[in-house]
């Protein structure tokens, strides 16, 4: 290990919980502390492999203060993992901040690659070719409906992220603009209802409103405009 420490960013699973490494199960028996966006979901995978490290709480509301404690202890040796709730850290959540002050503060960075629902989607929903665009989260209120329009301008399918409480509207405003595009609805992924709904916008909304149960989830949102 560095004099100044080590950052290991670790993948963990995104539903499924045998998803996770022999890398990752031992970087977390071998850290001083887990960084995580919420103390009680990593509680619980941690208690599942029955891994007993001290967890600090770091997301997006973390301070400046958070993030010079955080970089003193490196520099005194200490060696964090990162992880995000589920998947990949850096892939759409706070994690890229603190990667970068580390790198800056010359901390030696590894990262332990795993799960990712960007990539899960993409493999499951089987679309030509071996391009595609990921755009993260969709805007919550400002600036959606120009996300949604620019979306045409992409030579290849584009991949973003969307929650179940907007996901009605979304694919509402996806019928509205683009009524022939291909749309991959990636739900539950590695968990036992995993299913990729595969139609229209309208096909799908058709699908989600006549099962409200299956509105329910975080989704990854594939859109092929022909």
């Amino acid at each position: 290990m560095s004099e100044n420490g080590k950052l290991s960013i670790v993948a963990t699973p995104i539903g499924n919980l045998e998803d996770i490494t022999l890398r990752a199960l031992r970087t977390l028996k071998e850290c001083d502390v887990v960084l995580c966006e919420d103390t009680r979901v990593t509680g619980k995978l941690l208690a599942h492999y029955e891994v007993k490290k001290p967890l600090r709480r770091y997301d997006a509301h973390a301070s400046e203060g958070d993030h010079e404690r955080i970089i003193t202890e490196l520099m005194e040796g200490k060696h964090f993992a990162l992880v995000s709730d589920a998947g990949t850290p850096g892939i759409s959540d706070p994690g890229v901040i603190l990667v970068q002050r580390a790198r800056k503060a010359g901390a030696l960075i590894e990262a332990i690659p795993g799960p990712s629902a960007v990539t899960t989607a993409v493999s499951l929903a089987g679309i030509a070719g071996n391009k595609f665009t990921f755009l993260g989260f969709a805007p919550l209120k400002k600036g959606r409906e120009t996300f949604f329009k620019t979306l045409a301008t992409k030579t290849e399918p584009a991949v973003f992220f969307e929650s179940t409480h907007r996901i009605i509207k979304t694919l509402t405003s996806l019928a509205e603009i683009y009524p022939n595009a291909q749309i991959y609805l990636g739900r539950e992924l590695t968990k036992m209802f995993e299913e990729m709904i595969i139609g229209t916008p309208q096909e799908v909304l058709k699908v989600l409103e006549g099962e409200p149960v299956r509105q329910k989830g975080e989704f990854v949102v594939i859109v092929e405009i022909h």
